[in-house]
This record gives structure tokens, sequence and C-alpha cells, in this order.
């Protein structure tokens, strides 16, 4: 839970004091480098971390991520210009990758499968913790410190978490799966009624023929295999997801859509996919391997979290502007509105197995999916302007049905498959739900672009900004527009993120479809016994 705090407080900690940053360092056009290049360092790690750890195991792995991490704090704690801190960012990042995927693998290494959704609702209790305290703690350290106390603090925080994992984590023994067809949610080492014997699930767990596998019988630290770390793929996915997650971030931007950047950016990534699939077809242990996606269950959990992602950009992005530019709150109080989802859903999550042990892990995530798409249409029928208390309660609702669609399909996916693909499979989905956030992120934002220039084209009363780039500064300074204009703006930025919740709910009916087309009725849960 430490480890995770690293990554968790890390973004809110940051927001709050970019003004000061940019005070001391300059660069105010180019601080969404800030986040956008931890982003990309992150995203593009996680299948490179979840193959390693699959591979060299989970600790050796996750203490590597820390120190990454650390380093990268320490040095952008001594930043000189903006351009130093971007590039000390991605430094955090690249640690920050090992800090998701391998946090939520050992979860599911260390306990059986009816205690996870605790373990897991202890891990989200993380986040939620870290949206409440980490801007108040960045706006402390920055109003009476230095921002640079804002990464520094992360230094005690990760030397303990260190400390704990070296001196306490001993990794699991290495087991064997068998592969049974349980009920939903059949517990590991029990066997479903009426499926008959277990039997080894074939080709799960082991390499195809002719390739190097790691010996799936044993303990691991037994009699080891020679293993090839995949250099070449794990290059070129880094090379493939930064040129893309960057057309993305940057697009309509920093550039035009249509415009030469956005092609160069795109058909690069393009290529280079192709590039990365060659790779990995002919790697005796890909970075990303084909089983990830020729499994019908993590095929469809990835698309869905994809989804997910693509949803959770509506209130992590635009509600907070909402809040402040339509509701009229300060910075804090907008906070708290968002904040509202993230109490709800790690106690929907730690309920949810009493939902997945009755009816299974997909119609546990059918249901939860299909309640956030019904709370994201109401958002557009709140009254204008309205109280605060009315998107607190629609966010309340919302954390309690993602907590219920998400968690499930994560434990769903790490019970179909044994310890030496686990991490594979882990980063594979949370990697989804990253890129799935950078679309969101591309997709909406052009969205609520279109809505408030269409309603600023024709301005009814003099003193309305007449481009987007006018927009935020008309935002920061309402006294200075008369009440008819302000009125008009305000409308205006309401408008366009009811447009961006329309398109959240979209993207809920995706992952529903998703979840009724290719995610099987019933998961199929393996069972893991010790090899000896």
């Amino acid at each position: 839970m430490l480890g995770m705090a690293l990554a968790a407080l890390d973004g809110t900690i940051v927001s709050t004091a970019v003004p000061q940053i940019v005070g001391d360092l300059g660069g105010f056009a180019v601080f969404s480098w800030l986040f956008s290049g931890y982003l990309l360092a992150v995203t593009v790690t996680l299948p490179v971390y979840g193959k390693l750890s699959d591979t060299f195991g989970r600790k050796p792995v996750l203490i590597a991520g820390i120190v990454v991490f650390l380093i990268g704090s320490l040095l952008c704690a001594t930043a000189w210009s903006m351009a130093s801190l971007i590039a000390f960012r991605v430094v955090q990042g690249l640690g920050g990758g090992a800090l998701q995927g391998t946090v939520q693998t050992i979860a599911a290494d260390l306990y059986p499968l009816k205690e996870r959704p605790r373990i897991q609702a202890k891990l989200s209790t993380v986040w939620a913790t870290s949206s409440v305290a980490g801007p108040a703690l960045g706006g402390l350290l920055a109003g009476y410190a230095d921002w640079r106390w804002i990464f520094l603090v992360n230094l005690p925080v990760g030397v303990v978490a260190l400390w704990l994992i070296v001196t306490y984590l001993r990794e699991p023994g290495r087991t064997t799966a068998s592969r049974t067809t349980p009920r939903p949610a059949t517990p590991p080492g029990a066997t479903a009624r009426g499926t008959g014997p277990s039997r080894t699930a074939p080709g799960r767990g082991h390499a195809a023929p002719g390739r190097t596998a790691r010996a799936s019988s044993g303990a691991r630290g037994g009699a080891a295999l020679r293993h090839r770390v995949d250099w070449a793929g794990a290059l070129a996915v880094f090379a493939t997801g930064a040129l893309l997650l960057t057309a993305l971030v940057q697009g309509g931007v920093a550039w035009p859509w249509l415009s030469p950047p956005s092609f160069a950016f795109l058909g690069g990534s393009a290529v280079l996919a192709a590039v990365t699939v060659v790779i990995e077809r002919r790697a005796a242990e890909p970075i990303i391997p084909g089983w990830v996606w020729r499994r019908r269950t993590i095929a469809a959990v990835n698309l869905a979290l994809g989804a997910l992602g693509l949803l959770m950009v509506a209130p992590t992005v635009f509600l907070p502007t909402y809040a402040q530019s339509v509701l009229g709150l300060g910075p804090i109080a907008a906070g708290f509105v968002l904040s509202a989802m993230t109490l709800s859903w790690p106690v929907s999550a730690a309920l949810s197995n009493r939902v997945y042990n009755r009816v299974g892990f997909r119609q546990t995530a059918v249901l939860g999916i299909s309640l956030a798409m019904l709370i994201l249409l109401a958002f557009p029928l709140l009254p204008f302007p309205g109280q605060a208390w009315q998107p607190a309660l629609i966010m309340l609702l919302l954390g309690g049905a993602l907590g219920l669609f998400q968690l499930p399909l994560i434990i769903g996916v790490q019970a179909t498959v044994g310890w030496s693909e686990r991490g594979t499979a882990t980063a594979s989905i949370l990697f989804c739900r990253q890129v799935g956030q950078s679309v969101g992120a591309a997709v909406f934002g052009a969205v609520a672009n279109g809505v408030l220039a269409s309603r600023l084209a024709d301005p009814p009363s003099p003193g309305l900004p007449r481009d987007l780039d006018s927009v935020s500064t008309a935002l920061e300074n309402p006294a200075a527009l008369t009440a008819e204009a302000a009125d008009h703006l305000r409308r205006a930025v309401d408008a366009a993120v009811d447009h961006v919740y329309l398109g959240a709910a979209v993207a809920a009916a995706l992952a529903l479809l998703v979840l009724l087309a290719l995610a099987p009725r019933r998961f199929p849960v393996i069972t893991e016994k010790d090899a000896d």
C-alpha cells in the first residue's frame, strides 16, 4: 500500500503546485508535459514490467520500480528548468509503471480468490485517500515551503516501503495450474460440482513448442531455466506507445488534428505497431504474447477496461471545470465533489464478492456498467446552475457502480491464469485502461471544444471570448464580463460538459456490448496447487 501510495499521490500533489513551478522555472506553454510525460512513461512500460515480473519474480521488479521512482523524485527536486523537470518526470514514470501493475499482481499472488476483494479494496482506499490528501498537502508545501518538497516528500515514504518489502515480502512458491469449469468465482482449490475432474489447461502456463519456458512444475527457486529478455520487443512497444500517446495527448492542443505533426505521429505509430507485431511473433518470450488477445476472457476484459479509461475522462478531467465554472465553487470544494466517487468506489469493490460469488464475474460487471451508463445519462438532466450536492450524488453513485464493474473483471482475469502469466495479464488490462484514458482525453477534449466553439460563434452580448484560447482567461476572471455574457459562458461550459458525459455514457454502452458479446458467461477459473 505504501508503494502504491507513491504513484497515487503523485498526480494530485503535483497539480496543485503548477503555478509555483511555472513562476519559478517558466515554461507555461509546455507545463502540461509534466503530466503527459509521466503518463506516457507509465503506460508504455506497463506491459514490459508485467512480462519481467513473470520472468524474474514480482519482488525484484517492484524494488527496482520504487528505486527508479525515488531517483526520479530526487532529480525533480533539483530541476533547474522546465525542460529538465519534464525529463525527470519521465524518469519518475519509468518507475511508476512498475508500481501500478506489480502491486496488483502481488495482491493476486498472496491472497486466495475469496480474499482478493478485501485486499484490492484496501489498495483502492490508497487512491481515495490520495485524491483528498494530495491537493491539500501539495497546496501546503507549495504555499508555505517550496514546490520542490512535493517531490522530496516521496523519499521517506519510498524508503519505508522499500524496507518493508525487502524485509517482509515473501513471494509464494511457484505453482502449477489445473483448469476446471467451475461455477462463477469458485475459490481456488475447490472443484465445481458437475464439471468432472480437474485437468491441466492446454496451452496455458506453457510456452509454445520450440520456445523457452519456465518449468511449470516445482517451486520457484528450483532449477531455473535460462530466460531471454525480449529487449527488442520492449523497445518496440515503448516507441509505439510513446508515438501514439503523444499524438493523442498533443493533438488538438499543440497542433491541429488535421496537420502534418498529427499525421506524422499517427502514421509513425502505425508503422511501429506493425514492426512490433513482427518482432513479438518471432521472439522466444515476447513482451506482449499473442495469447493475451487470443483468449476470449482476457481480450474482452482488455476492451472493456479500455472503455472504462475512456469514460473516466468525464469525471476526472471535466467535472472540476464544471464545478468551478458553472456552480461557482472554489478549487478545494470542486475537488470534494469529485472525491465523492473515490469514497464509494472502494466500498463497492470490497462488497463485490458477495455479488460475483452468486452470479459470476461477467454478470457482476454487466450490472455495474449498466448502472454506470444510466448514472452518466442522468448528469445532463441536472438543472442549471444547480447545487453542489447534485453532481456529488451523481459521483457517489457512479463510484459505487464502477466498483462493481472494474474489480470483478481484474480479479476474474487473474483467476484464469497461473503465476507465470499473471503479471502479463494484469499489465495488459491496466495498459488498455491507460490507453483508453489517453484516447478519451483527446476525443472528449475535441467534443468539448466543438460545443464551446459553436456556442461562442455568434455571441449574444459583447465581451464574450471569440476563440477557445480566451475561454480559460474569461473563466478565471468572470467579474470582467457583463452579467449576460457571464451567464452565456457558464451555459456554454455546462453544455460542453453535458455532451462529454453523454459521450462517457456511450463508452459505458460499448463496454457493456463487449462483455455481452465477447466475455464468456462463466470465467474459466483455474485451481492452483503447490507442485509438491
